[in-house]
């Protein structure tokens, strides 16, 4: 993203109170899954997971003010066993190649220690949103971990929103056997209604405030329909323990 898209963002995250809503339960549960400890928040943009987390470096691709450095998920900048989180909020399905950052998270993350990934789920329902309605492609031909040769062309908006979908339900065995050193702890789909009503960051809202609490109940007494209606999911990963064998 451009530094000028990110002050943009940052401006409708502080006017737009139902974005801020929504935002804000999705961190708690964020929060509510990381281990103790330091975190580190990968494609920042905002900053806004230190509103909601301590002892966090935040991070994005482009220089601002409120974040703490410049950094490429790809190859971190960072000691060995430095960090005990790694969040990501909308920053897979934009890797290039997502097996460098799981390669990296892998060395930047202490034993025990956790990556949280939020991401767009292709569901029925989202799925021709997501296709005709946004910029962002859908490619369930794209194996994630395929290595891609890097492009001096690519755009920081080049991603496949299929990515999380493919990496954590179609093909998890896959992903199993090449990262056997990570245990799924969490996996929740989720947002069904009132996110894309939101608007989001670029649209106007078409939920009202007044209305947003309601659908939000309607919405989990509906979670055994989320493989059909979500439009997010929230994966977390665990860093293996491993455990040493003490003879006399």
């Amino acid at each position: 993203m451009s530094e000028e898209l990110l002050r943009q963002h940052k401006i409708i995250w502080e006017q737009k109170l139902i974005l801020r809503a929504l935002y804000t339960e999705w961190y708690q549960e964020i929060v509510a899954q990381l281990a103790p400890g330091k975190s580190l928040e990968l494609g920042g943009g905002s900053g806004n997971l230190k509103e909601f987390a301590p002892n966090v470096v935040s991070t994005d691709i482009v220089p601002l003010p409120w974040l703490d450095a410049v950094v490429d998920a790809q190859d971190l900048p960072f000691a060995d066993q430095s960090f005990d989180n790694i969040v990501l909020f909308d920053v897979l399905h934009h890797i290039e190649n997502v097996s460098l950052f799981f390669n990296e998270a892998l060395r930047v993350l202490r034993p025990g220690g956790r990556v949280a990934m939020m991401e767009p789920y292709v569901s029925f329902a989202s799925w021709p949103i997501y296709h005709f309605l946004h910029p962002e492609p859908v490619n369930f031909n794209q194996n994630p971990l395929d290595w891609v040769e890097p492009s001096p062309d690519r755009q920081p908006f080049d991603a496949n929103q299929a990515f999380a979908t493919i990496l954590f339900e179609r093909e998890y065995d896959s992903f199993q056997k090449q990262y056997p050193q990570f245990i799924k702890q969490y996996h929740r789909r989720m947002s069904y209604f009132a996110y894309p009503l939101s608007g989001g960051f670029n649209q106007p809202s078409l939920l009202p405030m007044n209305l947003l609490k309601p659908v939000l109940t309607l919405e989990k007494t509906l979670s055994f329909m989320s493989r059909f209606l979500a439009f997010r999911i929230l994966v977390v990963l665990e860093k293996k323990v491993e455990r040493v064998n003490l003879r006399n």
